[in-house]
């Protein structure tokens, strides 16, 4: 029987600690307690949040007076067939844990995206992506469950409609379905993708045969140097991790851009199209934010300049305030305006 825990504290549930309660929370632990969830919340005229890992989400002070489903299902299958290996996930699978078996197994494809925290059902509704990979390059389809009907349907790759750190489900019906599983097609002892000037460096300067396994390494090595690897013992460890995404912008713009920063050597990325994609970090520095500046309780990473991380005593409104003042700057410096990359719940 479905029994919700009423008035509880969503900050502890969040990798960025902060924000208020939620009237009540339910742990869904397989998809009849999420489909139980939903109908509960129905039938008492409650709106509906869901939660993975927490650590995209910027939940405000005011808490949220409704549902919170925790997506705790699990179940992992693997089929290999014609030197491919067919995986799907439960989305409440923890995604390293998913990207660690997948290795293990000698399947590429999500080799470069290790470390990154949260759960594998919110994989596909950013098009989570990193050091030259992203999810959409391997995933054929999602599952998921309607909230209007309670009806569960499958979507295939080209229905996701996925994007730069977008999809379907992120911009065009946000409120429309919730993830139950993911399915991707890997490809069997296939060599590391290195796209990634970094992470391709790395590898040259360290030598030997660059396998799927040192691959993950690399990255999960690149990433605690940044603090994007998940560690309460990490004075940057309260953050969402990257709290805009990279701007996309014209090749013009790119140039003005370029001559506002009085920067040669700007970072940039061409992309097929014909556009530009800027380094938010970089903008970030570059608008006068170095590593570690704080605003009272909440500040920049020391390691990195696209992590806003929350200290001790710090609220959401603090978070707010303070990655707003970056926009403002950058827009008014740069000429770039900066999107973030989290969600937001109730601000």
């Amino acid at each position: 029987m479905l029994s919700p825990r009423p008035c509880v504290r969503l900050g502890p549930l969040t990798t960025l600690g902060v924000g208020g309660d939620a009237s009540f929370v339910v742990d869904a632990t397989d998809e009849a307690n999420v489909l139980a969830a939903f109908r509960w919340a129905k039938e008492r005229g409650l709106p509906v949040r869901v939660l993975g890992g927490g650590s995209n989400v910027v939940v405000a002070d005011g808490g949220f007076d409704g549902l919170v489903v925790r997506m705790l299902t699990r179940g992992r299958t693997f089929t290999a067939s014609d030197g491919e290996l067919v995986l799907t996930a439960a989305a409440g699978e923890p995604w390293d844990e998913l990207v660690a078996e997948a290795v293990r197994r000698e399947a590429q494809g999500l080799e470069c995206l290790s470390g990154i925290p949260g759960l594998t059902g919110a994989t596909p509704i950013q098009n989570v992506g990193a050091y030259g990979q992203e999810v959409a390059e391997t995933i054929t389809s999602v599952r998921v469950l309607e909230r209007d009907t309670l009806a569960t349907r499958v979507l295939d790759a080209a229905a996701c409609r996925f994007a730069y750190r977008d999809s379907f489900f992120k911009s065009e019906a946000p409120e429309r379905y919730v993830v139950l599983g993911v399915t991707f097609r890997l490809r069997l002892r296939a060599v590391p993708s290195v796209r990634y000037g970094e992470l391709a460096q790395k590898l040259a300067s360290d030598g030997g045969e660059p396998t799927l396994a040192r691959v993950r390494e690399l990255v999960l090595a690149l990433r605690r140097g940044k603090s994007m690897v998940l560690d309460a013992n990490d004075e940057n460890g309260r953050s969402c991790g990257s709290f805009f995404v990279n701007p996309v912008v014209t090749s013009e713009r790119a140039l003005a851009v370029e001559a506002l920063a009085g920067e040669a050597h700007m970072p940039r990325y061409p992309q097929p199209d014909g556009s530009v994609k800027l380094a938010a970090g970089w903008l970030i520095e570059r608008a006068g934010f170095t590593k570690g500046t704080r605003r009272g309780a909440v500040g920049l990473s020391t390691k990195h300049a696209l992590a806003i991380v929350a200290h001790e005593g710090a609220r959401a409104a603090d978070v707010v305030a303070f990655a707003r003042e970056i926009q403002r700057t950058v827009r008014e410096e740069l000429g770039v305006e900066l999107t973030p990359e989290p969600v937001f719940w109730g601000i």
